[in-house]
């Protein structure tokens, strides 16, 4: 072991860690391309290998079934989300516009609509199975979270969770994009001013 400028230990980096590490972020992306493309039925270990560019083999090696390949996949978008809603709500408390900044976001990801339809198929496996509704809660709260930069009514900040996720559903259901100007027009009506 070595000494950092501190004066303290480091710790070795395990190249095989780094790379496995890698592999199943790798097989989590794939798994996102397999979701959009076929519907969570298309989803197997084999199908995800083979999108990943891994061996057949690699999404068995590190997801004991598909069960763990859909809920890390799931745990990987909620967590993502959430971090970038935890973000603007600190920039809005910074005094920025947080509502444009949320709608030029929505508008960005609704221009990638196989990444946002795998989203909400494995978002709707949380309404099945309670165990993965820890990813989509940290999702929720974080939109509260960014809600309650504009208002703290309990009911409009449901209502304001809500529109986020029927806006961003119903955008895959349309042959127009919504564009930011769109978004921002339908959450200035459930927001208020701060």
């Amino acid at each position: 072991m070595t000494r950092d400028g501190s004066g303290a230990l480091e710790q070795p980096v395990d190249g095989r860690r780094l790379k496995g590490e890698r592999r199943k972020k790798e097989l989590i992306e794939a798994t996102l391309r397999v979701v959009a493309r076929d519907g969570v039925a298309g989803v197997s270990h084999r199908t995800v290998s083979r999108e990943a560019g891994q061996p057949a083999t690699a999404a068995a090696y590190y997801f004991a079934g598909i069960a763990d390949l859909l809920t890390a996949a799931l745990t990987a978008c909620m967590d993502e989300d959430a971090e970038r809603m935890r973000r603007l709500a600190d920039a809005s408390a910074a005094g920025a516009d947080g509502v444009r900044a949320l709608a030029e976001l929505m508008a960005r990801v609704v221009r990638d609509p196989g990444r946002l339809l795998a989203e909400y198929e494995l978002y709707l496996l949380a309404a099945r199975d309670e165990a993965l509704r820890g990813p989509t809660g940290r999702w929720l709260d974080a939109v509260a979270g960014f809600v309650r930069r504009h208002t703290d009514d309990p009911a409009r900040v449901d209502v304001a969770v809500a529109a986020v996720d029927g806006l961003l559903l119903q955008a895959l259901l349309t042959d127009v994009v919504p564009t930011a100007d769109r978004f921002e027009a339908a959450l200035r009506v459930v927001l208020p001013k701060p």
